[in-house]
């Protein structure tokens, strides 16, 4: 864990003691800022423009600071008093990113929209501008949710199994070369060996999930926790009995999904629909 010296003496405004807190953990590590760049996967610049501040950047990537220097909550706890009354971001979320990354498999269902541990670049920024999000803070969420890709990436990596309504692959990009670039990158995902890709056709028809977004995470321990969400509204679910449940109906549902090789399949033929001239 890094050592730190006490805030006393240093700046009171909340922002400014952020930006303060995030320079001097830098240093006491050793990092330049291109090699923290490089470490956690985010643009070098992001970080600079965080520790002059400019920009709070977004709670993915402070999570990801807080993990790297071994600061578990502290910068968060930085960042929400700076982001103060603007931020929309709940002590829920927080405690879920705290468990996805401990994580030993995740298991997820999507109804409306990839999950962004599949999203490029291109739909990331779409998914988040058509949620209100514009300017910086769009740039700063787009890096912070791709850079949560790497949790699928590298020796040791979990494994994420996820079935996608048929809707989420029906719903293209307004940008025909982005649409097919995701879909490339779905088909790509689908084989790597950690990663398993379900569709649930809309042969299906209404089903015990169908209006939700579901992620389970199986923990060191052996429990499994879940998160939902509907909406604007997200809940974090640890009690036994409701998790149970609702693993009962994912099950469910896995079942009158298409195999993962048949997934792939419909996948390309996605893909094969998309026309390669934007103009066509």
């Amino acid at each position: 864990m890094a050592q730190r010296r006490a805030v006393t003496g240093r700046s009171q405004e909340p922002r400014q003691r952020f930006a303060e807190e995030l320079r001097l953990l830098r240093t006491q590590h050793g990092d330049s800022l291109r090699q923290l760049g490089e470490r956690l996967g985010w643009d070098w610049s992001l970080f600079g423009k965080m520790e002059k501040g400019e920009t709070l950047g977004g709670p993915e990537v402070v999570q990801a600071l807080d993990q790297y220097y071994g600061t578990p909550g502290l910068l968060l706890a930085l960042w929400e008093l700076a982001a103060g009354d603007r931020t929309q971001f709940r002590e829920r979320y927080r405690r879920y990113m705290t468990l996805e990354a401990e994580a030993v498999s995740l298991w997820h269902f999507a109804v409306s929209v990839l999950p962004g541990l599949l999203q490029t670049p291109s739909y990331a920024r779409e998914v988040l501008a058509v949620g209100g999000l514009k300017g910086d803070e769009l740039t700063q969420q787009v890096e912070a949710r791709v850079g949560r890709r790497e949790l699928l990436e590298g020796e040791g990596a979990p494994p994420f199994r996820t079935i996608l309504s048929e809707a989420v692959l029906r719903t293209p990009l307004r940008d025909t070369v982005a649409w097919r670039e995701q879909l490339e990158y779905v088909g790509e995902m689908a084989e790597r060996p950690n990663v398993t890709v379900h569709v649930l056709p809309f042969s299906v028809g209404l089903h015990g999930l169908t209006n939700a977004d579901v992620m389970f995470l199986r923990l060191p321990e052996g429990r499994t926790v879940a998160y939902v969400e509907s909406c604007h509204r997200g809940e974090l679910l640890e009690e036994t009995g409701p998790v149970e449940r609702l693993h009962l109906r994912y099950d469910a549902m896995r079942d009158l999904a298409l195999s993962p090789v048949e997934s792939r399949k419909f996948v390309l033929r996605m893909l094969e629909e998309v026309p390669c001239d934007p103009s066509i």
